[in-house]
């Protein structure tokens, strides 16, 4: 098993795999503060400025790290799902992140 904390609920999974099951559900932020504080994680969060605001709001350090994630049967998920459409390209400042309204999913691979 393996934890990831990513900035997009895109699911890709692993090549080897051929069928998968995710289970969403919404949590909130102290349960994912728990869980991070617990667990091993590995940041897939792709921009800087969305590593540092979700370093804060987890009171954790969340590393920026642009990687491609390919999900297997027992990962996990934390993601942060912005309930705005950004324009196209856009990249947003910390700043601009904390004024956008957010939810935070665990998404569960079977």
């Amino acid at each position: 098993m393996v934890l990831y904390v990513v900035n997009t609920p895109i699911v890709s999974i692993d090549e080897s795999v051929e069928e998968i099951n995710v289970k969403v559900r919404k949590i909130d932020i102290e349960k994912a503060k728990e869980m991070l504080k617990k667990e091993n994680f590995i940041s897939a969060v792709g921009h800087e400025s969305t590593a540092k605001f979700l370093s804060q709001l987890f009171q954790v350090n969340i590393p920026y790290n642009r990687i491609y994630v390919k999900y297997r049967p027992g990962d996990i998920a934390i993601c942060i799902k912005l309930l705005r459409r950004l324009p196209e390209s856009k990249v947003l400042s910390e700043e601009e992140l904390r004024k956008i309204p957010f939810e935070i999913y665990l998404l569960e691979f079977y």
